[in-house]
């Protein structure tokens, strides 16, 4: 699994600039956090790229003032944490399915 740390940019509060295992940022707009089984899930948005594909990240606290973001592999729960975000944003996004 991936490792991705947080680097909040103090001018922008929605944009998060994370960087991977290999050094490599990429700068996303933060859309939500959703709980599932006992998780929580960063959902994401590119923010440097022409893509409307939402990221989603694991949570994974490691102290109380850090956290690591790690890829999710398995497809049931991309689609659980997915869905809870659409039923929750439902009158206030269009989401092309």
């Amino acid at each position: 699994m991936e490792n991705i740390n947080e680097n909040l940019p103090e001018e922008e509060d929605n944009i998060l600039t994370l960087t991977d295992e290999n050094g490599n940022e990429t700068s996303f707009e933060y859309l939500d956090v959703v709980e599932y089984n006992g998780k929580e899930y960063l959902l994401l948005l590119p923010a440097d790229q022409l893509e409307t594909e939402i990221v989603i990240l694991e949570i994974e606290p490691v102290s109380e003032d850090t956290e690591n973001y790690l890829a999710v592999e398995d497809d049931a729960t991309l689609q659980a944490v997915y869905a809870i975000f659409k039923e929750r944003y439902k009158d206030v996004l269009n989401f092309a399915d």
